[in-house]
């Protein structure tokens, strides 16, 4: 099945509604990718994609920057295959770039408890990078209680399940070009 097939399957299923469009998505990264280009301007930040979710963000995120970056990846689970967390974090993959003294920039698919942030916050402030931020496409004010600062947020978003753009359900679904609401759970 093609994309456009799938996609038109998605929409006429009855159990998703778009909530952000490809084109959507597309301009906002452009604009937080401009928006770190400039606060990073003449340094060379190490981007941390925290897998799986966030691999498509990451991709195009740094394709649109105008500066020059390193990226590598952590992989966390709090949820498995199960649609609410677990409440706790299991490190899958560790990076492999030493962070001591550069600056760092986190990016998340969505931020939903903010277990994910408090943890990788942790994690690599022991590692002594010169600063640390954190990215998010997608963060739920209404469930997320981060116990830091995220500093690039794409879009706040309902208390929904949503799929597509990275997102899964049940390791499906990321292919999606757009986010949806997934109405029947």
């Amino acid at each position: 099945m093609n994309y456009q097939s799938k996609k038109e399957e998605i929409e006429k299923s009855g159990k998703y509604r778009l909530l952000l469009s490809e084109e959507k998505i597309r301009k906002r990264i452009k604009e937080l990718a401009a928006e770190i280009s400039d606060d990073y301007r003449g340094r060379r930040p190490v981007f941390i994609g925290v897998l799986n979710g966030s691999f498509l963000f990451i991709a195009d995120l740094v394709r649109e920057l105008s500066i020059d970056c390193e990226v590598d990846f952590f992989k966390i689970s709090s949820y498995g295959d199960a649609m609410v967390s677990s409440g706790k974090v299991k490190l899958k993959k560790d990076i492999d770039c030493h962070l001591e003294g550069k600056d760092v920039i986190v990016v998340e698919d969505i931020v939903d408890s903010g277990l994910s942030v408090c943890y990788l916050d942790e994690k690599i402030k022991a590692m002594q990078p010169n600063s640390l931020r954190f990215a998010s496409l997608l963060i739920k004010w209404a469930n997320a209680k981060p116990n830091r600062k995220i500093d690039y947020v794409g879009f706040s978003i309902p208390k929904e399940f949503v799929v597509g753009y990275g997102l899964d359900r049940e390791q499906i679904l990321r292919n999606l070009k757009s986010i949806y609401i997934m109405d029947e759970c």
